[in-house]
């Protein structure tokens, strides 16, 4: 069979791709790389082109066929990609498990990082061998065989368990529905919404309305509609998906699931020699310790909590004094803290939404990526996709290809939520000098066009699309060929978060809006007033948000640092226990919240959601510098470009972000930027 997974496109034939070719394509390069590894492995005196090279190219390879499935995992999920998917990742699991643990191998690698002209190596490739070195200590090169065989197991099993975290959470999100056939149920519901609850209900060959768990659906009721009941239900529903409560009790739990992940990842850490995973987790990251992480969480708690507790306390006075809301429930807040926003800005993120149509944001996106990087960006229709809502683009810079990406925006049945950026092709050049270019998948769900009326977007999704596209130019733009630090390859965890919280910063200010913002029926642009109105509401509840956040941090940061093999930590009882420390809104009983947090079981973030905040910080520092200069300063743009993007993870990220600011980061950016200064709280 021709398995269009085996041919070595650039962009991937996705019009030919099949089920059946998946697994083969597996099997074929698993088979083909253990051959080859070993004849590798065997050389008595390894260099960077007899053994690293090569070793790149198979790794290439694999990675190009497995990211086309991984990815169709994600965004045309059914039964049978899925089963696919669970076999092709444990062999994955075990194929890795036995590279990281090959002692030939890595005692290869140790020669050549050993040669007297290793030092005349490019620093991108000593940084890859030296990473090559460390990532055999973290997968157990150096255990005796009988833990070796331990650790493998371990491994296979927390591949396992994460897959089956995302799968219930996704089938207990895609369960749920509720139908409505009296509009008046869903009073203060926006036209925008009802069209999409309108159209979910004809999905389902049923009259009137359909309320889902996917965002585009929850969070107008949660945000907009007057039903207190239905705001509960909804809410309810939400927040037990995949536990033990909730309408879907048990069909999806994910409880005995998050203790066994928990279990295998401090077993893990503790055969390498850490006291818990956290330390596991640090290993590969910017900040040093256990201490420095708490410190860094504990001192923005401090700041940030007592502006929180003054924003709830406005909120509830607002609630009983203007809609005689004595009990202020979780499912109130989102609610009544729009009517508050409403009437002290005088906007509401429903006010905003025409002038956001999806079409003009993307359009915009790319003119202030265009302006600020210097390349240029062109869709290609003729390139084949996955589905009619993907489109491919091409990004040159003076005439010159550098990089591909395919953009895939909207919610739909089979689509796990959320968005990501993820790869699918890697910078790198080979021995021949073949230069492959990045291409990278942008995946978000924004409401999708209803019966020819067009996207219209939240200012919170325009900045979700930034976000991604952030990630999407650090893979694309760099300019390291050496594959493993290549792009946001080998970037530390906590700084990878930098360049795509960067470049939310445009989404705020006048001069880049102006690209970005205008009425889908007139084409007008954002008024000033609108325009002044927001950037006034921008710091609305912002010490809520930041508590929020920060107990999602240390929630997962204390959940792993504090496991013990005495006394395993409950997620349930964790996240109670951080609450009562940090949270300034009371949670109902039944919430479920670690039930469906995948970023810390089933995604990369594991003892390291905290990144967000890390990176947050140099985000806002390193935009800082745009602030002095000019948002669209030539010379700012290109030396983010140069020292930030370009670099991928081939030097440290402190070394990178001081050669751009010229110092080392400072906190107060960030909170200056939040709104979350002593001057805010003394007011």
């Amino acid at each position: 069979m021709n398995n269009p997974l085996l041919t070595d496109d650039l962009l991937p034939k996705f019009d030919h791709v099949r089920v059946e070719h998946m697994e083969p394509a597996i099997d074929q390069i698993l088979s083909d790389n253990r051959v080859q590894i070993q004849d590798l492995a065997a050389q008595d005196d390894p260099n960077w082109d007899t053994l690293v090279q090569p070793m790149q190219s198979l790794d290439d390879r694999l990675n190009n066929a497995w990211s086309v499935i991984s990815h169709l995992n994600g965004v045309m999920n059914n039964e049978d990609i899925r089963a696919v998917h669970k076999r092709c990742l444990e062999k994955l699991t075990e194929y890795g498990t036995e590279i990281s643990q090959n002692d030939q191998l890595c005692a290869a690698f140790k020669k050549v990082a050993d040669r007297p002209d290793f030092k005349d190596l490019s620093e991108a490739q000593q940084k890859m061998v030296n990473n090559t070195l460390r990532d055999f200590h973290l997968g157990g090169v150096d255990l005796p065989e009988d833990k070796k065989k331990t650790f493998a197991n371990l491994s296979r099993e927390l591949a396992d368990l994460s897959s089956r975290f995302s799968d219930n959470v996704l089938d207990a999100t895609q369960h749920w529905y509720k139908h409505i056939t009296d509009e008046s149920e869903l009073s203060g519901v926006p036209e925008s919404a009802l069209d999409g609850a309108r159209q979910a209900a004809k999905q389902k060959e049923l009259d009137g309305f359909v309320i889902t768990l996917d965002f585009p659906s929850f969070f107008p009721v949660m945000t907009y509609c007057d039903n207190r009941e239905l705001r509960r239900e909804v809410y309810e529903a939400f927040v037990t998906r995949a536990s033990d409560v909730g309408p879907d009790a048990g069909t999806w739990d994910n409880t005995p699931i998050m203790a066994e992940i928990l279990k295998r990842r401090h077993a893990q850490s503790k055969l390498l020699g850490f006291n818990n995973y956290a330390e596991r987790s640090l290993a590969t990251k910017m900040a040093s310790s256990v201490d420095e992480v708490m410190d860094f969480l504990n001192k923005l708690a401090a700041k940030s909590k007592p502006v929180a507790e003054q924003e709830v306390t406005e909120l509830k006075s607002f609630a009983k004094e203007e809609y005689g809301v004595e009990d202020l429930q979780a499912w109130d807040i989102g609610y009544y803290s729009e009517k508050l926003r409403q009437k002290r800005y005088d906007i509401s993120p429903e006010t905003l939404r025409p002038w956001f149509p999806a079409e003009r944001v993307i359009a915009g996106m790319f003119q202030v990526t265009e302006k600020l990087f210097g390349v240029q960006i062109e869709q290609r229709p003729d390139v084949e996709t996955w589905h009619k809502d993907a489109t491919a683009y091409r990004i040159s810079r003076d005439g010159e290809e550098i990089a591909w990406f395919y953009l895939d925006p909207f919610a739909r049945q089979g689509k796990r939520g959320g968005a990501w950026m993820a790869d699918c092709r890697v910078r790198w050049k080979n021995l021949r000098g073949t230069l492959q270019l990045p291409v990278a998948f942008l995946t978000c769900n924004f409401t999708p066009p209803v019966e020819g009326k067009p996207s219209l977007l939240t200012h919170d999704e325009v900045t979700t699309l930034f976000h991604e596209f952030g990630h999407g130019l650090h893979h694309m733009l760099t300019q390291v060929d050496v594959a493993d630090v290549s792009g946001i390859n080998g970037v530390a965890w906590d700084a990878v978060e930098l360049p795509s919280q960067f470049l939310e910063n445009w989404c705020w200010n006048p001069e880049s809006l102006a690209l970005i913002a205008s009425h889908h029926e007139t084409g007008e642009p954002l008024p000033q007033d609108l325009l002044d109105k927001m950037l006034a509401a921008k710091n609305f509840q912002a010490g809520m948000q930041m508590v929020r956040q920060l107990e999602f941090s240390l929630f997962d940061f204390r959940l792993h640092a504090e496991f013990t093999e005495e006394a395993p930590t409950n997620p349930l009882d964790m996240h109670r226990e951080v609450r009562k420390g940090i949270a300034v809104v009371e949670s109902p009983e039944f919430n479920r919240f670690p039930n469906a947090f995948s970023h810390i079981f089933a995604g990369g973030y594991a003892a390291g959601y905290y990144s967000y905040k890390w990176a947050e910080v140099l985000a806002a520092d390193a935009f800082s510098l745009f602030e002095e200069k000019g948002i669209f300063d030539a010379d700012t743009g290109r030396s983010f470009r140069e020292n930030i993007l370009e670099m991928g993870g081939s030097r440290e990220p402190a070394e990178l972000f001081k050669a751009f600011r010229g110092r080392e980061p400072n906190v107060d950016a960030l909170l200056e930027q939040s709104g979350i200064t002593d001057q805010e709280r003394a007011a």
